[in-house]
């Protein structure tokens, strides 16, 4: 994993563990929409300003600029119009909206009317809940996977959009409902600041909402104050003294400020954060009719042992019930769950049977694809056993097994093939074998592990054990 300041490598352990939790939440501002085309408040007011003769260069209160504009216009037509015009083009969501929404974040606040946060969620498969204005509070979307708060409204209904500043500052009686909603997740979850900017007018009134005394650390980025061109040295002095007295504030609110050279570093830091999530998620790959050297009863304790050691050591296991395989490996982490259920969750357990028929006009294999490669997604390393399965009255590889390495190659999850349990797992320990530096990247020590399960034959408790310090090893 790339490395970082010890400030933000402190803050993506932190946000890690906040998702693991289920108690990371994002707040989005305008500056995490403009990579996707999408304008800003300066920009959106850009014409606005001009029609009233004001420079924003030298306006400040851009939330009063609008407000000027609404009285003169004596409504609020001209800014309606210009949300439509703006946000009426269809953009692609940004790499962060991607890496985001693939996370298991469960709530979203944005002061955007854009749907970049509600396109990224539907394309990686979650399915959000989406509010925009306070009758949709008491409303519930079946089976949701996030909650999206559009505090400021949203596009598709610009006449309701909080735009100007005689809204602002009614908000707290006109939509209470959002603010008692924010507060508390304010209070029980850990909010990531992303797109914001000390410039931003949305900002000073999303702070003037937290609580007066804030019981949990929330984080935002910030730029590097950097010399424009030509600028003189004082005037670069000055301006990193004041950024620096902002970003101390912000500790009046719980919110750390995160330094950041450029904001292109963000993806990269958000990326650093999905791959500590997803290598704390094991898929395990596996089917199987015969147990070769093993017999039944030992191969599915090992799945059975394996699967509760894994939890019990904060993963997450996946498994997509593979034929002989799947139901040890669900077991083995239930028993582990319900023995202890104050320490260990349900969500440690993640059960994704095949379809078994077609459906939708697709092809079963087409669809098979499609359910292995959203299932793989989700983990950061795939551990493969056995492989094999009976066709035509014969016990053969099972191409399946090997899809699933191929798929988890191409996702970049790392393969961990068990060589002992043979047949597809034991052609996959040669493939990596041969190629350790393409598989694993500079890991020397790798190749050894690999041997190790190798050379412990049917031992569980080694098997396991090699295990787990590869999985430690390979998460640092």
């Amino acid at each position: 994993m790339e490395r970082f300041s010890k400030e933000i490598e402190a803050f993506i352990k932190d946000f890690v563990g906040q998702l693991a939790n289920g108690t990371g939440a994002i707040f989005a501002g305008a500056g995490m929409s403009r990579g996707a085309g999408y304008v800003d408040w300066n920009e959106l007011l850009r014409d606005i300003a001009q029609e009233l003769g004001l420079d924003l260069q030298l306006e400040h209160d851009l939330i009063a600029v609008a407000q000027y504009h609404y009285n003169l216009k004596k409504g609020p037509a001209g800014l309606v119009r210009k949300i439509i015009e703006e946000f009426s083009h269809q953009a692609e969501e940004t790499e962060s909206h991607r890496i985001l929404a693939r996370l298991p974040i469960p709530t979203w606040w944005t002061t955007n009317y854009d749907n970049l946060i509600e396109k990224a969620l539907e394309r990686a498969y979650r399915i959000a809940d989406v509010k925009f204005n306070v009758d949709q509070l008491s409303n519930t979307r079946p089976r949701r996977d996030a909650v999206v708060y559009k505090m400021h409204g949203d596009a598709s209904d610009p006449k309701k959009a909080i735009l100007y500043k005689s809204q602002y500052e009614q908000y707290h009686k006109t939509h209470e409902g959002f603010i008692t909603a924010l507060r508390g997740d304010l209070v029980t979850k850990t909010f990531l600041f992303i797109g914001f900017s000390f410039n931003d007018p949305n900002l000073d009134y999303v702070l003037s909402r937290l609580p007066a005394e804030p019981s949990r650390e929330h984080y935002c980025f910030v730029r590097k104050v950097v010399a424009e061109k030509g600028e003189l040295e004082a005037s670069v002095n000055y301006r990193t003294r004041r950024e620096k007295l902002r970003n101390d504030d912000l500790h009046r609110y719980g919110i750390t400020a995160l330094e950041v050279d450029e904001y292109s570093d963000i993806p990269r830091i958000l990326t650093a954060i999905e791959e500590c999530y997803r290598m704390k998620t094991v898929f395990i790959s596996g089917s199987a009719h015969e147990f070769g050297d093993w017999t039944m009863q030992e191969a599915q304790a090992l799945l059975h042992r394996l699967s509760a050691a894994l939890v019990r050591n904060g993963y997450r296991v996946i498994t997509g019930f593979g034929w002989g395989v799947g139901s040890a490996v669900i077991n083995g982490a239930l028993e582990t769950i319900y023995r202890e259920p104050a320490k260990y969750s349900e969500d440690q357990l993640v059960m994704r049977p095949f379809p078994q028929f077609a459906s939708n006009g697709e092809d079963l294999p087409i669809m098979w694809d499609k359910y292995r490669r959203r299932m793989i997604s989700l983990a950061g390393t795939a551990i493969f056993l056995f492989g094999n399965k009976l066709t035509d009255g014969n016990v053969v590889k099972a191409g399946g097994v090997r899809a699933e390495y191929d798929i988890a190659r191409e996702l970049g999850v790392v393969p961990l093939p068990l060589a002992v349990t043979g047949f597809v797992a034991a052609d996959l320990a040669d493939d990596v074998l041969a190629n350790v530096d393409g598989v694993y990247g500079q890991r020397e020590w790798v190749a050894e592990s690999i041997k190790e399960l190798g050379a412990a034959g049917k031992d569980s408790d080694k098997l396991i054990g090699i295990i787990l310090k590869f999985m430690e090893r390979i998460g640092k």
